[in-house]
């Protein structure tokens, strides 16, 4: 059976480490009807809608 024959240091097992904690952006489409960044395969905040159709009721920013 294969085992270490010396102690890997910690400097050598953080190298190795490095790279897995990166995460990747997000998938991030424009709405087909306004036109603003939604992530996939969810309702867009901005006019309500998901898959061309309306789904939500948006309701108006009061200034």
């Amino acid at each position: 059976m294969a085992v270490p024959k010396r102690k890997v240091s910690k400097a050598r097992r953080d190298k190795r480490r490095s790279s897995v904690w990166k995460l990747e952006l997000p998938g991030m489409t424009k709405c087909p009807k306004c036109g603003e960044y939604v992530l996939s395969h969810r309702v867009c905040k901005n006019c309500g809608s998901y898959g061309g159709k309306v789904v939500l009721q948006v309701k108006e920013k009061e200034d």
